[in-house]
């Protein structure tokens, strides 16, 4: 079953964390919502519970490639209230689940009443640059099939769950590949034993086997948004 919380807010101490989760609302996140648009104002701050929201960069072709990927442990608009209104790139819905959410106004007046709150937010703002770094390296330094196998676990991570409705064409257009290709290692990999696939339904079946075939880049977003939630005291 899905992870029914965000690990973000859930870093937070508990009296910080019961005042600012009171003003928030469960809202449900349709898969391939814009929650935001390049160069567009941000209204709404997101706290994914099991929905999964893609950073893309629309193309002059129509294409959107993916930046970064945020879903249970992370935030989608915070930046806005710390420093403007404008977002930067497209957020969309990959998958489809709940969220914790509330306006950007309020959000203001919620981070201004809680700095520990503010500080958090900082530190996934710098996760959250650091995993599009991570992306631009990944995507012209590595195979199709360790991309793959990476975002698989990636989406599962931030799901909290073995199981994603995703289509082939639409997991092509976020790796920037063709569709063919993606077709190809899926099905490599399911003759391998990691996935199934069947009808826009992805289970991964094997873990330990897909962490093997990803690239380096799941393991360094990984340890980066570990570091972010659980800081080391030393």
């Amino acid at each position: 079953m899905p992870y029914k919380s965000n690990r973000l807010l859930d870093a937070l101490p508990e009296t910080t964390r019961r005042p600012v989760v009171a003003q928030l609302k469960h809202t449900e996140l349709k898969q391939h919502d814009i929650l935001c648009n390049v160069r567009e104002l941000v209204s709404e701050v997101h706290f994914p519970i099991d929905s999964v929201i893609s950073l893309v960069i629309p193309l002059a072709t129509g294409e959107a490639i993916e930046t970064a990927m945020t879903g249970r442990d992370g935030v989608i608009g915070a930046s806005a209230a710390l420093n403007g209104r404008i977002s930067l790139n497209r957020a969309i819905v990959q998958l489809a689940g709940q969220s914790l959410s509330c306006s950007v106004d309020q959000f203001k007046r919620i981070i201004n009443e809680q700095p520990g709150l503010r500080a958090l937010i900082g530190a996934h703002e710098q996760a959250l640059f650091a995993q599009t770094q991570q992306s631009a390296a990944c995507n012209v330094s590595h195979e199709v099939e360790n991309r793959l196998a990476r975002w698989l676990l990636r989406a599962s991570d931030l799901r909290g769950d073995a199981e994603i409705e995703l289509t082939q064409e639409y997991l092509a257009e976020m790796l920037g590949v063709r569709r063919t290709s993606v077709t190809v290692v899926a099905h490599k990999l399911q003759q391998a034993g990691m996935i199934t696939y069947r009808r826009g339904r992805i289970k991964l079946d094997d873990i330990a086997a897909l962490r093997e075939t990803a690239c380096e880049c799941y393991e360094t977003v990984k340890m980066n948004y570990d570091a972010m939630l659980h800081p080391s005291n030393e």
